[in-house]
């Protein structure tokens, strides 16, 4: 269908030619340059603070080296947060760290102050040793309880790595997320507020930190007329032509900001008078969130269209396979796939050409991290079980959001 409406999809704003362009005249196609320099300023600039950044080659290569910068080893455990994107918690296990799952709370939908403190007087209980940090994320955009999780974090003097790789541009009590703990991470993936196709940032305490955190990402290279490395290092660092698009993309950043919010506004008026469909909001005037994804929750007992053959369909997918269905269902899937009424709503929108994707799978649930020890209190759960995120990028227009609205409303019985 032509007239698809996506997700979430990056929009170039016209800005970023002459960067690029610079970059090709200047033959500076390589990691490291005028763009990349021009770029850490800009988003220092953005961030209102006197950290410093530095640009890296994703989100996740910022995690990584955050890590790293709070001396995180192997067989250290590290707590972080269950609802999130994987990447969130595979960098844990790239320096050999054990990952402590940490349920969510049902507000912000972020970790769980209370279980967070629980937990790690729990870890320390059981092991005899405090675990080394803290990730914690800001899930769609929504800022985490800040004030409660440094708490915890100060009471148990444990840095905190801070996840706000979607969360550009949100702030909880007008202060930008991503500046809250001793390392920041952001992501400028081709499906974040803003793009440099691929690429991300590491947001440092101090000049110290940042050149630290730049010798791990080229190779830890030591400052000889020849090569030496005396530590393992990688290949981390933003090409110029990659911080040239971010650079133009920051000249529209605030404006990409205001359509998520605009797009969160219209939702929330023209959904409001639909039964068993509830939009998250921010929980209070602490949180500004930038609405990266706009995201409702479903009442199971709303009755939607397709509904049964959703539920067939899963649960053949996920015992049976393609052979059929076979064993005990129920179980298996209420506890591995969205409600029968989400993958209802989900599939009968792509039938009309609308992409919607279901919640974070927790990462308790997933296979890869099964051994690893949790603290969960069901919300995550339930949040995956029934929540729906839809369109909200720069592409979707008013009249779009009319379509999902309509769209949904067709499809409830």
């Amino acid at each position: 269908m032509d007239n698809r409406i996506l997700l979430r999809m990056c929009k170039m704003s016209g800005h970023e030619m002459p960067f690029i362009q610079e970059a090709f005249d200047g033959e500076w196609v390589v990691p490291l340059g005028p763009n990349v320099t021009g770029f850490e300023k800009d988003l220092e600039s953005f961030l209102c603070t006197d950290k410093k950044v530095v640009a890296l080659s994703s989100g996740t290569s910022a995690l990584h080296l955050g890590l790293l910068g709070l001396g995180v080893e192997a067989g250290d455990e590290v707590m972080v947060q269950s609802m999130t994107f994987s990447a969130s918690v595979n960098p844990v296990r790239y320096v050999g760290a054990i990952p402590v799952m940490v349920d969510s709370e049902p507000v912000s939908w972020n970790m769980d102050p209370e279980l967070l403190d629980f937990a790690i007087a729990d870890r320390i209980k059981l092991t005899g040793r405090k675990p080394k940090a803290i990730v914690l994320v800001c899930l769609y955009g929504m800022p985490a309880n800040y004030d409660k999780i440094m708490a915890v974090a100060e009471k148990w003097q444990m840095p905190v790595l801070e996840d706000a790789a979607e969360a550009f541009g949100s702030s909880y009590a007008n202060k930008k997320c991503g500046t809250f703990g001793r390392f920041g991470v952001l992501s400028f993936n081709g499906n974040k507020m803003i793009t440099t196709s691929g690429g991300g940032a590491l947001v440092c305490p101090d000049e110290e930190a940042a050149r630290k955190a730049m010798y791990y990402a080229t190779q830890a290279r030591l400052g000889y007329a020849y090569y030496q490395h005396e530590e393992i290092g990688y290949n981390y660092r933003m090409s110029n032509i990659s911080a040239g698009i971010g650079r133009g993309q920051m000249m529209v950043a605030e404006e990409y900001i205001a359509h998520h919010r605009h797009r969160q506004a219209y939702y929330r008026e023209h959904l409001s008078d639909v039964e068993g469909i509830v939009l998250h909001e921010n929980p209070d005037s602490k949180y500004d969130s930038n609405f990266w994804l706009c995201t409702v929750l479903i009442d199971p007992s709303l009755k939607v269209e397709g509904e049964e053959e959703a539920y067939s369909a899963a649960v053949t997918s996920t015992v049976g396979g393609a052979g059929g269905v076979t064993g005990k269902v129920d179980s298996v899937h209420t506890d591995c796939e969205p409600n029968a009424n989400v993958e209802a709503i989900r599939l009968g929108l792509s039938a009309l050409g609308i992409e919607t994707r279901p919640l974070w799978k927790p990462m308790h649930k997933q296979p890869v991290f099964s051994g690893f020890p949790s603290y969960v209190n069901g919300v995550s759960e339930d949040l995956f079980h029934r929540g729906l995120c839809l369109p909200s990028g720069p592409y979707v227009t008013d009249k779009d959001a009319d379509r999902v609205i309509d769209a949904i409303k067709s499809l409830i019985v």
